[in-house]
């Protein structure tokens, strides 16, 4: 029976899955991912994680309270950086992310917390997968063709994505060998809905932005829609970059949308009691209004967000927009 690898569905899930599973599964291992977020996740994530941590936190800690019985082997990397791009790194929770599972959680499987720093050298990925793939007896040539595999599958995914296909159809689209073609755009209003992955793609804690946007007749535009060379054009607009790899990545986002006036108005998905997402809104709004005056809406997301509020929110902020084309 091959060895059954956890990921949680949640965090650095939405920007690095592909790799993470191709890898695991050209070694022979079994991957076995948490379901969709749903209320026993959150209720869990809550009930096991400190007080004072913010929602995506409490949501990792539910997500590996559902699979940590079923696995042999937990992954959780400690993402530390992923681009030489000033002094960006992860915000200090994934720094300490498999620490804080440890202190919170009891009898947890065997945990795989793999530092992640690639801005060490450009073999650094490679090196980090050898490490890996010795740690379950693979050759060196066994583990050379799951490192090239999964890169493919993580460049795969992400230009689905670009194309305008968002995180779960990309995921399918991969999982049953779909030839996608570039996705059209639908909508009357476009806009750009930006945030941290984990936050945007999560359908549950965004109550479906997405599809709630499409039914009022607006198509969204986020982050991974924008190539990683146009995002970093776009650095140099920010006079000082914030320590934050996706903080940084979002307001890159929102200057490439504001500078090429292509959206009509911005939603900032913002979780609650985070610090540096704290910053990132209120950088965001300010240039919003600096560059054109662009409606810019925050939805801040917790435990308690109810979809009501969300979607009486949703209404007015399109209403509003629709009203500004016509006297436009």
């Amino acid at each position: 029976m091959p060895v059954r690898v956890g990921i949680p569905r949640f965090l650095g899930y939405f920007s690095y899955y592909p790799w993470w599973k191709t890898f695991f599964e050209e070694l022979g291992l079994e991957v076995v991912t948490s379901p969709p977020t749903n209320q026993q996740i959150l209720n869990a994530g809550v009930a096991e994680a400190v007080n004072d941590a913010c929602i995506p936190i409490k949501l990792y800690h539910g997500h590996v309270m559902e699979i940590k019985d079923q696995v042999d082997i937990l992954f959780v990397p400690r993402l530390v950086k992923v681009r030489k791009f000033g002094t960006e790194t992860f915000c200090p929770k994934f720094l300490g992310l498999p620490d804080l599972l440890q202190a919170s959680i009891n009898n947890l499987p065997e945990m795989l917390d793999t530092r992640v720093d690639l801005t060490r050298g450009c073999f650094e990925l490679f090196r980090i997968s050898r490490e890996l793939g010795e740690r379950f007896g693979a050759s060196l040539s066994k583990i050379t063709r799951a490192y090239l595999h999964a890169c493919q599958a993580l460049q795969g995914y992400r230009g689905l994505m670009s194309r305008g296909m968002f995180a779960d159809d990309a995921l399918e689209c991969m999982e049953k060998g779909y030839k996608a073609s570039q996705q059209k755009e639908q909508g009357s209003l476009s806009i750009a809905v930006l945030g941290y992955p984990y936050l945007v793609y999560d359908n549950f804690i965004n109550m479906d932005i997405v599809k709630r946007l499409k039914t009022l007749g607006a198509r969204a535009l986020t982050v991974e829609m924008v190539s990683p060379r146009q995002l970093l054009r776009e650095a140099k607009n920010m006079p000082k970059q914030m320590f934050w790899h996706y903080s940084n990545r979002a307001m890159h986002a929102a200057y490439y949308y504001l500078n090429r006036k292509r959206v009509d108005g911005i939603i900032h998905v913002t979780a609650f009691a985070c610090g540096p997402d704290a910053m990132l809104d209120r950088l965001m709004e300010i240039e919003s209004r600096r560059l054109g005056r662009m409606p810019f809406l925050t939805l801040s997301i917790d435990e308690e967000t109810g979809t009501g509020g969300v979607e009486t929110r949703l209404e007015a902020f399109i209403d509003m927009l629709k009203r500004r084309r016509v006297l436009e």
